[in-house]
């Protein structure tokens, strides 16, 4: 299941990706941009979310370094990322949640949306990646723009506004919300109560928050099971 889930992501990524690059944006209305970009967005994030499945060891649980091949792949296409440094960061995180070791979370000082956002950027990204990072998107772009004649707006609409825009959707439903209040509890997390399909449709279930922290070892796509379990059993964070 968890192979077959990644692959349907990364295959619509790619395929999304080479239409819209080649779609004449001029004659899109509006709205059908707005969703384009929304949608390209969505699929982004599910290569993150296959990443930090991956990360778990439960894309191919029974195959080690498959299962980390298809992390780093996902990574890869995500943005130009260590997969090693998002492993070791996400594991600090799962080891010393709310603590000064976690590197997802503020330090008091960084409590806004903002601020936190840009620690948390940070966090993964030093002063030297951040520039090799740029100059690796630049070089992707220019290979794009000259190499394959794509327009500079369908690039810039349909591959780099929904990587931002995805880092942004993560850390708003997958740190900021869960973790902002400091709950007392070991993981210092909360779960949302979005029903089924808007949790799905605003993070692939990572609202359920501290399920994924209780079960690190259940795919994205199982976290609702172990909510439901939960609010049966009187279990609620």
């Amino acid at each position: 299941m968890g192979i077959f889930v990644a692959l349907v992501i990364v295959a619509l990524w790619l395929s999304s990706l080479a239409g819209l690059l080649l779609v004449d944006i001029s004659q899109l209305n509006l709205l059908w941009i707005v969703a384009a970009i929304l949608g390209r967005t969505y699929i982004q994030t599910g290569l993150f979310i296959v990443a930090h499945d991956a990360i778990h060891g439960v894309v191919v649980p029974g195959d080690r370094r498959l299962n980390h091949g298809i992390g780093r792949l996902a990574v890869s296409l995500y943005a130009p990322l260590s997969y090693q440094k998002l492993t070791i960061n996400h594991w600090r995180h799962h080891r010393y949640p709310g603590q000064a070791q976690d590197p997802d979370f503020h330090d008091g000082i960084h409590r806004s949306f903002a601020r936190w956002y840009w620690k948390f950027m940070s966090g993964y990204l030093n002063g030297r990646e951040k520039m090799v990072m740029l100059v690796k998107l630049i070089a992707i772009g220019l290979t794009f723009i000259i190499g394959f004649q794509t327009s500079v707006s369908n690039l810039g609409l349909f591959w780099l506004l929904p990587i931002v825009l995805s880092s942004m959707q993560l850390f708003l439903f997958g740190t900021y919300l869960p973790h902002r209040a400091g709950q007392a509890n070991s993981h210092y997390a909360t779960s949302s109560n979005y029903p089924l399909v808007l949790s799905l449709l605003t993070c692939y279930y990572f609202g359920y928050h501290w399920e994924h922290h209780e079960y690190p070892h259940l795919p994205w796509y199982h976290l609702p099971s172990a909510r439901q379990f939960n609010l049966e059993t009187g279990v609620t964070h």
